[in-house]
């Protein structure tokens, strides 16, 4: 086993800080004043939406016809994405001779379009397991063609969903309202693994956000029992908010404003490979949203974050967990307390020395490719014993 700030921009996970915007250091006094004045501003919203509730006028059409053109837009927009995910390359390797691989969509668990991809090895009937990969925040599916084409060729099959308003899938680019609905789809997608490939052993990776929806999602029981084991790559586990007040106003701010933007949140961004061709061809990338943080999906980091922190001791499934020492984006010692107070039994931890984020995007992505599955095939030895 291998033991080995700044304005912060929300990219494939959620920053250990979120919403910059609120880093200014506010006296004890201001923030009192701050907390009232948006405890007003909740009031005086409520009011009002009871009064138009009470007593319709001439302005409701009007908003319909807003909501209706906000509607068309954002379903244009979902047709756009998903005419992009299905031009994403699916094969990389020209000699992965007899290999087969596509795209399909699935109903979720709310009827939403789910954008998915699959890739199985040439011995399909004779596969050794498979791997559903989730993806981070604020990027999709396809990105992961390379690391796909190498646990096929292990044997390995594979699957890979975009969360709900990311890459192909139904809902508004860059926009969470609940981490999980993101769970409730992968079960659905769990499913139609199962009656696909009966009894092929399935693993489960997450990386960043997508480590920290893997891990509450191993908490439940029935998901649990369909798992060899999880792989989480950089995991949010612990997300805190870059002042207190922040913490305290999101939950009312999400539901009086949950789409509304942080301008500011993205003004500079933070390395997240040391491989500039991968930054290039991420940030390049028109299926990566790059926009501000929604309100919704930052206070939906931060509650996914604490329930986590709060049931570590409870992690009984077999894991690995791989971070870099160097990473800004999600915190390395987090991932240091998962592997010291989880109660399983078979647990990993590879710590990368001056590795960034996106680990599966660093110069060494084959050699950290190889531990992934090196510790697959060591979890299905032991479970074969």
């Amino acid at each position: 086993m291998e033991m080995g700030g700044e304005e912060m921009m929300m990219t494939s996970g959620a920053t250990s800080r979120i919403v910059p915007v609120f880093r200014s250091v506010l006296s004890r006094r201001a923030l009192l004043r701050l907390a009232v004045a948006l405890h007003s501003l909740f009031l005086w919203l409520l009011l009002l939406v009871s009064r138009r509730r009470r007593s319709p006028d001439a302005a409701e059409p009007r908003l319909g016809k807003a909501r209706t053109r906000r509607r068309a837009a954002e379903e244009e927009d979902v047709r756009r994405r998903r005419a992009l995910a299905e031009e994403v390359p699916m094969v990389e390797d020209d000699d992965a001779e007899g290999r087969t691989c596509g795209t399909f969509v699935i109903s979720g668990a709310r009827r939403n379009a789910l954008f998915c991809r699959v890739w199985k090895p040439a011995a399909a009937a004779e596969m050794r397991g498979i791997l559903l990969i989730v993806h981070g925040l604020n990027e999709h599916s396809g990105r992961y063609l390379h690391f796909a084409e190498q646990l096929t060729a292990c044997g390995f099959g594979v699957y890979a969903m975009d969360w709900i308003g990311h890459g192909g899938s139904d809902g508004l680019h860059g926009y969470v309202p609940s981490l999980d609905y993101v769970i409730e789809d992968m079960e659905v997608l769990l499913e139609k693994i199962k009656l696909e490939a009966p009894g092929v052993p399935c693993f489960l990776l997450g990386h960043s956000t997508g480590g920290a929806v893997v891990l509450k999602a191993s908490l439940y029981a029935h998901i649990r029992a369909r798992l060899e084991g999880i792989i989480l790559t950089s995991p949010a586990v612990r997300v805190k908010p870059a002042h207190p007040i922040v913490g305290a106003v999101a939950p009312i701010f999400s539901l009086i404003a949950p789409k509304f933007q942080f301008k500011g949140a993205n003004k500079r961004g933070i390395p997240v490979s040391r491989d500039p061709a991968a930054l290039l061809a991420k940030y390049s990338d028109p299926l990566v949203y790059t926009g501000p943080i929604r309100v919704r999906t930052g206070h939906e980091i931060l509650r996914i974050s604490s329930f986590l922190l709060h049931n570590l001791k409870k992690v009984t499934v077999p894991f690995m967990v791989l971070h870099g020492t160097a990473d800004r984006v999600t915190d390395p010692l987090a991932s240091q307390d998962l592997y010291n107070e989880a109660a399983s039994r078979h647990k990993d931890m590879r710590l990368y020395e001056g590795f960034l984020h996106d680990l599966l995007f660093e110069p060494e992505r084959d050699e950290i490719a190889a531990d992934i599955i090196e510790w697959m095939d060591r979890t299905l030895a032991l479970q074969s014993v």
